[in-house]
């Protein structure tokens, strides 16, 4: 339990609330729009256009992960990768001022509603035990039980995580399975809980391609267009991911180029299960609340 009073009420979880209901509209309208021979960056657009429209602002890129893609694939500036009968995860962030909420759900047109209906109900099962005092890894296991259940493996090395102000990832992380150490939940705490589940062997590695990128460490650099790329992340993205494509500066992927090679900014590989496998993904954000949890993106 909290030591001490939080209050809920306060602007900070207003700004989760607001984030949260426009990614809840612009999930559902989202989701709706991918068919198959839909192009991906028509879809990433729509989502991020529509963020801004309703008065928030992407908290990262779009995500659009595709059969063994588990996370950070995103449509280059001009990807005309179209949607075939795949399994399409679609994970959508908002911030209000710096305060965040996080969503995913997957849109199967490839044929394995299982898969797909695993990660929901792990997350719902998952939902149900959130309140202040239970551990994290209390939380994964009943998010493992329920995946193994339908005979599919969750992703053991994706986790949920906590939201805090310009960071899209805090402590605490919140397991995809049953730990023996794990982090009690507290009134107030935001968290994004989002279980993967596979029909592979429920790890993840790097693929090659970088579309995502976040600042790292905001030095001086010589180069213009890498100033001035630099300038528009400190300024605009802060601490919390952006594309490509989201760069107003020319030769874009060069200026990204050389701020890595400087250690300004890092990248982020698209996650990959094994080739020939499917990876499914729900996801809510939750505050912690004295009898519960408030789920802000439903």
């Amino acid at each position: 339990m909290a030591e001490h009073e939080v209050d809920l009420e306060a602007e900070q979880y207003e700004n989760h609330r607001e984030a949260g209901e426009i990614l809840r509209q612009v999930r559902e309208e989202t989701a709706d729009r991918v068919e198959v021979g839909v192009s991906h960056l028509e879809v990433a657009e729509y989502a991020e256009d529509r963020i801004r429209e309703l008065g928030g602002k992407p908290a990262f890129p779009v995500n659009i992960s595709v059969d063994e893609e588990a996370a950070h694939a995103t449509p280059a500036i001009d990807d005309d990768t179209v949607f075939g009968e795949e399994m399409i995860n679609l994970d959508i962030g908002v911030h209000v001022d710096g305060w965040l909420a996080d969503t995913a759900i997957t849109v199967d047109l490839s044929g394995n509603p299982e898969l797909a209906e695993a990660s929901e109900q792990a997350l719902e099962a998952a939902l149900e035990v959130v309140e202040p005092g239970v551990e994290t890894g209390e939380i994964g296991a009943e998010i493992e039980e329920v995946i193994t259940g339908y005979g599919f493996n969750p992703v053991v090395n994706l986790t949920g995580h906590g939201l805090g102000h310009w960071e899209q990832h805090t402590s605490p992380n919140i397991p995809n399975r049953e730990v023996s150490q794990g982090v009690a939940l507290e009134v107030g705490d935001v968290v994004a809980i989002e279980p993967f589940a596979t029909d592979g062997g429920g790890k993840v590695t790097e693929g090659g391609k970088e579309e995502i990128f976040s600042l790292q460490t905001d030095r001086s650099v010589r180069n213009r267009q890498a100033r001035r790329a630099l300038e528009q992340i400190t300024e605009e993205f802060r601490t919390l991911p952006f594309a490509t494509r989201w760069l107003e500066t020319d030769r874009a992927e060069m200026a990204l180029r050389r701020l890595k090679s400087r250690g300004v900014v890092h990248g982020y590989p698209v996650l990959k299960e094994d080739d020939g496998c499917l990876v499914s993904q729900k996801e809510h954000t939750v505050i912690v609340t004295e009898d519960g949890c408030e789920v802000t993106t439903r």
